[in-house]
């Protein structure tokens, strides 16, 4: 260990003949290591000696030695290999980071194309005028460097110029300086300083003014475009006064408004817009309306794009009634082809498969953004120190961020406060039993509600009284609804008898026991119109009827929600609670039920938009409404989580819930009711077909007699759409790629975990190393005190006989 140690402690204490400035074409001269670096801050290092040496002798009196000591009572030659290390001396001095970047500038340079002399800027090339002899030698080898760096920089292209100056640990007035400094007039203007001219006054004043012209219309041009952007201001106050796990509900809802925008364009471009610009005779007078078409969907609202039945069977290339025997109708000869079954048909599975590949997009993305790989340990210290932006200038951006970085704050320290206090074995079995109870009562109460809903349904189907009235309408809706406004509250008693430790398992749970409850109606509801309403109604157009019944339950959803919000919040909370019995607490936010009130809604719409296909647009206005309402209501009758909590992943489970049990679900619903169910005859494209997939099988025979050009695409057909092995490859290889990016993540994880490792090992090392180095400073200081000793022992008895000869 003794060479290999007097090798580590041959660190230079003056730096090394510099000599004559390097030629920047020179790569050779030019690189700058890490190891230079540090030989030209061993004279400061030098500097600080005395201040060392202090601390040396005030550590020598004590002869004990240990294997770690702290860094204050550690000899002076250890603390100058600790100043000199890499990561104490970068960023230290300036000329050493200009220094360092002017190399890398260089080699950029190098591989670009190297510029003409004559296209060099007068003022970039060196001049004994700029020099100053009389000057610091430090600080005149920095300026040299420095000039060399913005001649460098000038040679760049702009791109990279301003990707350099941006990585630079530098100050923002001295990456502003090298970026003034570097910049270079293009066009006209480089012709003219490059022949000698100077800027006239008014040549400056217009390109000064051009470019702040352009400047603030960039900045005009950000500021609307964020401006545009939906409720960014009530979303960053609702994140700052209530936390993230309130806030993922408007961002939800934010997010079922996109994928149903999404939806309505493409039905209203593909089946609506050619539909309304070729609308189809009318069976008859048109009913009046009376106003409770709005909530029941029938009277005037049956004979329009917003149902089924509306829709022709033709090739509307012209106006064209609908035949009395219910056959085909035949358009003439010439005109523009535009299958109305055949677009109804595929513009609804496009619809579907678009919403589907969004869907899973979101939630990849979400899961890549609430797990992310490698995601560091020092949240709080992030958190604290790198969470304020700067940019923000205006006191109620500022006080907003405020509450934000606070409210986060709150809910970290509150996650790591769980992870501190486990619970024991006697709690956890306590916790047990409850949280068994509470699931089997939940899951009766689910079985009930389902069991009421199919008993009720076939009441009103036996019973020939309701079906002649349009208020009876209303019946099933209004019962369902209820059933699901009141289920939930009995849940949340449940829960308030269990003893859950974290607050997310809480939410998790809730969301968990509405989702069963949501899921049992629903699943009752589709047997109810797929197998009661269309054996019932048989000569009828059933469509419409299934149709017009899921816009009632759509818009009774909307009204016991708004119901609900203005007694159990407004009036419950404000008036009965606070004013009567005297509780200041306000109520908190139930986020389970509320996003399990939008999948149900979403649902729904994924439900009923084969049979009613402007029902996203209800949606939208219905998501559109419930957004102000749930806002007003909860700035004014809400408060902030008693137990603050982080929803990281808050966001992927909704998408995920959204993903499988919701969309999953409607897809098999329209699946069995395009292959499976015989259409009306009387209504609808589907008319005349025995099922609405068949629709595309007489499309491709028509195309077969048409002629040879188009004969490739019957074989698309019969080969990609009909034949079942092309599905399953696409699902085999759908699902090796989910399982390939699992196996990929889960291989970046172990690779992270041993890197963190060897990090954590080095680090040890160092340890080790600096304290066998300290031991051996120790022990060659005794040695050469105890050689002095030696030394002034041996000396003194000729001195004290040359005294007694004198005298």
């Amino acid at each position: 260990m003794a060479q290999p140690l007097a090798f580590i402690l041959d660190v230079p204490e003056t730096p090394g003949d510099q000599g004559q400035e390097p030629s920047p074409y020179d790569e050779s001269e030019v690189h700058h290591s890490f190891h230079q670096l540090i030989q030209e801050q061993s004279q400061w290092v030098a500097q600080e000696g005395l201040e060392l040496q202090q601390r040396e002798q005030e550590a020598t009196g004590s002869g004990q030695q240990t294997l770690r000591r702290p860094e204050g009572t550690q000899s002076t030659a250890t603390l100058r290999i600790l100043a000199s290390m890499p990561s104490r001396t970068i960023g230290r001095s300036r000329g050493a980071i200009i220094s360092q970047y002017y190399s890398r500038t260089v080699q950029l340079r190098r591989r670009s194309s190297r510029p003409l002399l004559g296209n060099l800027v007068l003022s970039a090339r060196p001049s004994l005028r700029l020099y100053d002899l009389e000057l610091d030698p430090t600080a005149r080898e920095e300026e040299e460097k420095q000039s060399l760096l913005v001649k460098e920089l000038q040679s760049l292209a702009v791109a990279q110029r301003d990707h350099m100056l941006r990585g630079m640990p530098l100050s923002l007035a001295e990456k502003r300086s090298l970026r003034e400094k570097s910049r270079t007039p293009t066009g006209k203007w480089r012709g003219q300083r490059g022949g000698g001219g100077v800027f006239s006054c008014c040549g400056r004043l217009r390109y000064a003014c051009v470019l702040q012209a352009l400047h603030s219309l960039g900045l005009a041009l950000l500021s609307g475009l964020q401006a545009l952007t939906p409720w960014r201001y009530a979303l960053k106050r609702i994140g700052g006064q209530f936390g993230s796990s309130v806030l993922s509900y408007f961002l939800f809802l934010k997010t079922l408004l996109a994928f149903n925008a999404l939806l309505l364009l493409l039905l209203v471009a593909f089946i609506m817009g050619p539909q309304v610009a070729f609308p189809p005779t009318l069976p008859g007078p048109a009913p009046v309306c009376t106003g409770l078409e709005l909530l029941t969907g029938a009277g005037c609202f049956t004979h329009t794009v917003m149902f089924y039945g509306h829709y022709s069977n033709a090739t509307l290339n012209q106006p064209c009634g609908s035949p009395l025997d219910g056959s085909q109708c035949t358009p003439r000869v010439g005109g523009l082809p535009y299958n109305m079954p055949l677009a109804y048909l595929y513009t609804v599975g496009a619809g579907f498969f678009i919403t589907c590949i969004t869907l899973v997009y979101s939630m990849a993305h979400s899961f890549g953004e609430s797990y992310r790989v490698g995601s560091t340990s020092g949240i709080h210290a992030i958190t604290v120190f790198c969470s304020w932006d700067y940019k923000v200038t205006q006191k109620r951006a500022s006080r907003l961020q405020q509450d934000n970085i606070r409210t986060r704050l709150k809910e970290l320290l509150a996650e790591w406060q769980l992870r501190q206090s486990p619970r024991s074995v006697c709690g956890r079995l306590r916790q047990a039993a409850a949280l068994g109870l509470a699931w089997l009562l939940c899951l009766g109460t689910a079985l009930g509600c389902a069991v009421a809903v199919h008993v009720f349904s076939e009441f009103l189907i036996q019973s020939p009284e309701a079906a002649g009235q349009e208020a009876a309408l209303l019946v099933l809706p209004l019962v369902v609804g209820l059933l699901n406004l009141g289920a939930p509250y009995l849940c949340r008693v449940l829960a308030a008898l269990e003893p859950h430790d974290s607050p997310v398992l809480e939410v998790y749970v809730a969301i968990c026991r509405n989702l069963i409850l949501k899921l049992a109606i629903l699943g009752t509801l589709c047997y109810h119109w797929l197998g009661l309403r269309v054996a019932v109604l048989q000569g009828q157009c059933w469509e419409d009827f299934v149709g017009q019944e899921l816009y009632r339950f759509l818009v009774m959803d909307f009204v016991l929600m708004l119901l609900d919000t203005l007694f159990g919040e407004l009036v419950w909370s404000r008036i009965i609670s606070e004013k009567k019995l005297k509780r200041r607490r306000k109520p908190e936010f139930d986020i389970a039920r509320n996003v399990l009130e939008l999948i149900y809604g979403q649902t729904l719409t994924w439900l009923g938009v084969l049979f009613s296909p402007l029902l996203p647009a209800v949606q939208i206005i219905k998501l559109l409404l419930v957004f102000y309402v749930k806002k007003t209501s909860l700035l004014a009758n809400c408060q902030a989580p008693r137990r603050p909590w982080l929803a990281s992943h808050m966001s992927t489970v909704f998408l995920t819930l959204l993903c499988f049990p919701a969309f999953l679900g409607a897809a098999v619903f329209l699946c069995y009711a395009v292959w499976q169910v015989k259409p009306s005859s009387t209504c609808g494209p589907f008319r005349t077909l025995d099922s609405m997939y068949e629709a595309g099988r007489v499309w491709v025979r028509y195309l077969e007699a048409a002629g040879p050009r188009v004969s490739w695409l019957p074989w698309v057909h019969r080969y990609l759409v009909e034949n079942t092995f092309f599905v399953f490859l696409v699902s085999a290889l759908l699902l090796a790629v989910i399982y390939l990016n699992i196996q990929v993540v889960r291989g970046q994880r172990r690779v992270i975990c041993l890197l963190k490792e060897q990090i954590s090992n080095e680090g040890e090392d160092k340890i080790f190393l600096i304290n066998k180095l300290h031991s051996i400073y120790e022990r060659k200081e005794r040695e050469e005190r105890s050689r002095v000793g030696t030394t002034e022992e041996t000396a003194a008895p000729p001195a004290l006989l040359t005294e007694e000869r004198g005298d």
